[in-house]
């Protein structure tokens, strides 16, 4: 139905909105004050005592979700009553919007809930229950609604755009006096929720930068929003512990590299009071063979993190073939979940994880031009293919502590310990995912 109709588009007020002008926004937006969302000890005091100073700019970009069962909801809407067949992360905004279409009393929508299809987050949403509802009402029967590919791409529910921008006041020795965190991005609680609280801050933005597992006495994080001028966003796997990880641990790589400093030993040096995680560093420098050299053109680069009550450490060995060509050789994961009820199915979190956060890495990237999204399938919107994907190596700490998330925290590490492999192994530091907008791709 929808093929045959022949449809003349008012393209509207946002026809030239374009990526372009949307990542200019945001890294001007990075450089105003925002709101404090985290301060400790006396920043300006650290740049006065600071022998050098530090500064980077992170980016990333938006992201589709791209689930590989599209949006999809079965939907009966009778007189007395409505049944939905739907895979829902919110079954009861799924019942509401049902009952807000059909005028219906909330206890006369029977959602009969299903399995999710890797939404990633996608789910969270639900537009196309809404949807599905509105085409029911016309008919007597149940129908069955089924996004294309190319509708569930170009009209999906982003992951933002953000823009870190990092400063840090270093003593002569080249580690951080003072640390400054400037994160610039769109609020996807107060487009969730409705508002954000009086501080103004966006507590998913900001999580793991307002908490780092090192050692700044003086620190200060700052939010600004920013939110992409038409684009609808919403979350994605990995949330906040995510996007804070990846800045974060490649400035402290940076910071390790321009103090001529081993980038783990460097980090160990910084985690006074974090047992957890010096330990998963430390097993994962002796799991991975850290300490033996690498021939020219060949690199390590490591992430550590506390994400979802789990301590997680990653480190990603590649080789260079050319200037753009990159093979991982080595992907290994150390893991402190607290007490693992079912190791095996904590070993295949981080491995599926990992993978899905190295096709982001490498790969994926939504851009807008004349005011529509770019890609619309996976022939523009790539994933990491079976000959690419390397073995994940996991190993578990044995814990006695409460038990943390895992779903999420292999996508969180990959990132940085990409990019900071990248750099070991060519020299060239990357400041922008994913690397094929620099020319990089997996050989």
């Amino acid at each position: 139905a929808l093929k045959a109709l022949r449809i003349e588009w008012d393209l509207g007020p946002h026809a030239a909105t374009s990526s372009k002008q949307l990542d200019q926004a945001l890294i001007e937006a990075s450089s105003r004050n925002g709101v404090v969302a985290k301060r400790a000890g006396d920043i300006e005091q650290a740049r006065k005592q600071a022998a050098s100073q530090f500064e980077a700019v992170y980016e990333q970009a938006l992201l589709s979700h791209s689930p590989l069962e599209p949006m999809s909801c079965v939907a009966h809407v009778r007189t007395d009553g409505c049944d939905l067949w739907v895979g829902t992360q919110v079954p009861v905004f799924a019942q509401q919007t049902a009952a807000k279409v059909t005028g219906l009393p909330a206890e006369k929508i029977q959602v009969h809930n299903q399995l999710i299809g890797g939404a990633f987050g996608r789910r969270l949403e639900f537009d196309f229950i809404t949807q599905a509802v509105a085409i029911a009402r016309q008919v007597s029967y149940p129908i069955k609604l089924i996004w294309s590919r190319e509708e569930d791409m170009t009209h999906d529910l982003y992951r933002p755009l953000y823009a870190d921008r990092l400063q840090a006041a270093l003593d002569e020795q080249g580690r951080p006096l003072g640390w400054e965190h400037r994160i610039a991005g769109a609020s996807i609680l107060a487009r969730y929720v409705g508002s954000l609280p009086p501080s103004g801050v966006d507590a998913d933005a900001v999580e793991v930068a307002t908490d780092p597992i090192y050692r700044l006495p003086h620190l200060q994080v700052r939010y600004i929003r920013q939110d992409p001028e038409v684009v609808p966003v919403s979350w994605w796997r990995g949330v906040g512990p995510l996007r804070s990880t990846y800045a974060l641990e490649c400035f402290i790589d940076e910071l390790a590299h321009n103090a001529k400093a081993d980038p783990l030993s460097y980090r160990l040096g910084l985690m006074e009071g974090q047992p957890r995680a010096q330990a998963v560093l430390r097993l994962l420098a002796e799991k991975s063979d850290w300490n033996r050299p690498l021939p020219a053109g060949q690199g390590r680069g490591v992430a550590v993190s506390a994400v979802f009550g789990s301590y997680v450490a990653t480190l990603v060995e590649l080789e260079m073939h050319g200037d753009s060509g990159l093979r991982i050789k080595r992907l290994v994961s150390v893991v402190d979940c607290g007490f693992a009820t079912n190791p095996t199915s904590v070993i295949a979190q981080i491995e599926g994880g990992t993978l899905f956060g190295l096709s982001a890495s490498l790969f994926n990237e939504i851009l807008v031009e004349n005011g529509q999204v770019q890609q619309n399938n996976f022939h523009t919107y790539r994933q990491l293919r079976i000959s690419e994907a390397p073995p994940v190596e996991v190993h578990l700490m044995p814990s006695l502590e409460a038990p943390g998330g895992v779903g999420e925290a292999g996508t969180a590490l990959i990132g940085p310990a990409l990019v900071n492999a990248l750099h070991a192994a060519s020299g060239k530091r990357i400041r922008r995912l994913p690397l094929s907008r620099s020319g990089y791709y997996p050989v």
